[in-house]
C-alpha cells in the first residue's frame, strides 16, 4: 500500500533539517555578538525572515500552486534601511539552500523577499495549504535553549502532514551522550516518528498512559505565555505532584509525544488572545499520531480552516486519550472557580 503525502512528508522533513541548520548557524554566529531584543532586527529576526525564505522558496519549486501562512512579511526588508538585514539574510538563505541539498544556483536578493512574502495566504476552510513557523519560542532560541521549526500541510482544515525541527532537545533524555537535534513527523493515518537531525534512524513514537506518579504538566517558560497559576491549580485539582516540566515552542509537544511529562496545557492569561495555527497545526496532528488528543478547554477539536488564528478556540489541552478526559474536567472546574471569585 502507497504511503500517502510521501513527497510532501519528504520536502517538509527536509525542508525542516535546512532550517535547523539554518538557525544554529545563526544562533552560534550572530546571538552572543548583539543586543538580544526582536525590536532592533536582533538576531532572532534574522533567523527568523531566514528560515521562513528557505522553507517556502524549497515548498514553491515542489508544490508551485500551494500557499503558505506565514509569520514573517518583507515589508521591511524592501526598504533602504532594511538593507543591512536584508543582506544578512540573503547570506544566510543561500549558504543552507547549498548544505548537502546542492539545490543550484543562489538565489537573488528578490527570490529571497518574494519567498518570505509568499506566506501571506489568509487560510480558510478549503483547499491545500502549508503554515511554517520558522522560529517557535524565540526566548528560548535565544538562551541557547529549546525553539522549534514548525511545518504542517493542512487541506480542507485538517492537518496531514506535520515535521517540527527541535536542534536543541536530547535525542534521548536516557542518553544525554547521544547528543541533541531531533526532527518528529506525522502523517495522518500513518503514525508518528522521531528522526535524528539528519532525517535518518525513525523511531515510531506511542505516548505511554501516564500514572499519578509520573503525570506532569508540560507548559509555557514564560508566564505571560500561559498562566502557571492556573496550571498549579488544575495539578492540585488532579493530585499531581511533580513539578511542571517548562520549555519554549512545540517542542512541548515532542516530548510529550514521546513520554516526557503526561499533559501539555496552555491556558490564555488575557481575554480576547487568539492562538495562532502555525503555533499548533503540526504539534496537534504529531500528538494525534502517538496516541493521543488535543482541544480546547470546551473540549472542541481545534480549528484550522478559520483564517491564521485558531479563533474560536480557547486554551490548548493535549494528552493521552485516556487521561485527556479527567485533564479537561480538571481543566472546566479551575475554570469555574475563577469565575466565582472574579
Amino acid at each position: 500500500m502507497s504511503t500517502p503525502f510521501l513527497a510532501e512528508k519528504q520536502v517538509a522533513v527536509a525542508a525542516v533539517r535546512r532550517a535547523c541548520f539554518l538557525t544554529s548557524q545563526v544562533f552560534n554566529k550572530l546571538v552572543k555578538n548583539e543586543t538580544l531584543t526582536k525590536d532592533d532586527k536582533s538576531p532572532v529576526t534574522v533567523g527568523d525572515y531566514s528560515a521562513q525564505a528557505l522553507i517556502s522558496g524549497m515548498l514553491h519549486r515542489a508544490f508551485p500552486e500551494d500557499p503558505i501562512v506565514g509569520e514573517e512579511d518583507a515589508a521591511d526588508l524592501r526598504v533602504e534601511s532594511g538593507a543591512d538585514l536584508r543582506s544578512r539574510i540573503i547570506e544566510l538563505v543561500n549558504e543552507a539552500a547549498q548544505q548537502e541539498l546542492q539545490l543550484g544556483d543562489n538565489a537573488d536578493a528578490a527570490e529571497i523577499l518574494d519567498a518570505i512574502d509568499r506566506g501571506n495566504h489568509t487560510g480558510g476552510r478549503k483547499g491545500r495549504m502549508w503554515t511554517i513557523d520558522p522560529i517557535d519560542g524565540t526566548k528560548g532560541f535565544l538562551r541557547g535553549e529549546q525553539y522549534a521549526v514548525c511545518l504542517s500541510l493542512i487541506i480542507d482544515a485538517q492537518v496531514q502532514v506535520g515535521v517540527i525541527g527541535c536542534p536543541n532537545l536530547l535525542v534521548d533524555p536516557a542518553e544525554p551522550d547521544l547528543g541533541r537535534g531531533c526532527i518528529f513527523v506525522a502523517v495522518r493515518g500513518h503514525g508518528a516518528e522521531q528522526l535524528t537531525l539528519s532525517g535518518s534512524n525513525p523511531i515510531p513514537l506511542a505516548i505511554p498512559s501516564p500514572t499519578p506518579e509520573t503525570l506532569n504538566f508540560l507548559e509555557s517558560v514564560e508566564a505571560a505565555h500561559s498562566s502557571h497559576s492556573f496550571n498549579d491549580r488544575v495539578s492540585e485539582i488532579l493530585g499531581i505532584t511533580r513539578a511542571p516540566t517548562r520549555m519554549d515552542s512545540q517542542a512541548k509537544y515532542c516530548c510529550l509525544a514521546r513520554g516526557e511529562g503526561g499533559v501539555y496545557l496552555r491556558m490564555p492569561t488575557g481575554v480576547g488572545y487568539q492562538e495562532k495555527i502555525w503555533d499548533h497545526a503540526p504539534g496537534s496532528l504529531l500528538i494525534e499520531e502517538a496516541g493521543g488528543l488535543v482541544t480546547d478547554s470546551r473540549g472542541l477539536r481545534l480549528d484550522f480552516g478559520l483564517g491564521r488564528s485558531l479563533g474560536e478556540n480557547f486554551g490548548v489541552i493535549a494528552a493521552h486519550k485516556d487521561v485527556h478526559p479527567r485533564v479537561l474536567s480538571a481543566v472546566q472546574k479551575a475554570g469555574s472557580e475563577m469565575k466565582a471569585k472574579a
